[in-house]
């Protein structure tokens, strides 16, 4: 079947993206909706390792400007127009309903769009999601944090074995970030033909969340 995949550019869309491969699906293009014509809606990554990220996976990038009001909207027309040109179905990297929607939401757009939701992540449970994660070789970085939970320390953290032990000595974070807690981004995995080396961040605060802004990043061939 080919499909499309929902892409943050996290660790969940990223993960979900490549177990649907090795399920045998074709994913054709990764989809992601922008806040502006420069960053991204959910992850506020930048145009350039959004197309960093599609260049190393080698799976070509769609991306959509859209606001909050008019992202259903939009979700559709961008839905449709790849159906046209023959997907059927819709990878997402949910493992619950999406927040800010109604119970179901995904699954009713799919379907008044007419194609099938894959999410291969569904129901999981994240701690050990996050373990698969990390025991199948991926890489990311956290990029977004709910400062009132993880402070401006957490930001530009290579997301690892050590990451996930002092994640879950707080007690109170979910190991994938599920509240909101942390959002990361992916910079290599056992799907990447190059991968990305971070180079160079900086770190902010507004309205109560942290962000680790890449200010340089270089693509690279794998480790050996």
């Amino acid at each position: 079947m080919k499909v499309v995949a929902s892409w943050s550019g996290g660790k969940d869309s990223c993960f979900a993206c490549y177990k649907a491969i090795k399920q045998g699906l074709d994913v054709s293009h990764i989809l992601t909706f922008m806040a502006n014509s420069r960053r991204s809606n959910f992850h506020a990554l930048s145009s350039e390792v959004l197309d960093a990220q599609s260049e190393c996976i080698g799976i070509p990038l769609i991306t959509k400007k859209t606001t909050w009001g008019d992202y259903e909207a939009d979700f559709k027309d961008a839905l449709a127009l790849l159906k046209t040109a023959g997907v059927e179905g819709l990878v997402t990297g949910d493992i619950f309903d999406v927040a800010l929607h109604e119970p179901g939401w995904l699954d009713r757009v799919c379907r008044e769009v007419g194609v099938e939701p894959v999410k291969p992540l569904w129901g999981g449970d994240t701690l050990q999601i996050m373990k698969g994660f990390l025991s199948e070789g991926f890489e990311a970085v956290v990029v977004r944090t709910k400062l009132d939970i993880l402070g401006e320390e957490w930001l530009g953290r290579k997301v690892d074995k050590q990451f996930l032990s002092d994640l879950l000595a707080f007690g109170n974070v979910d190991p994938c970030g599920e509240k909101g807690e942390y959002h990361t981004v992916v910079t290599d995995g056992p799907f990447f033909k190059k991968r990305i080396n971070v180079v160079e961040g900086r770190k902010s605060a507004k309205d109560g969340y942290g962000l680790f802004d890449i200010k340089r990043f270089e693509v690279a061939p794998k480790k050996k």
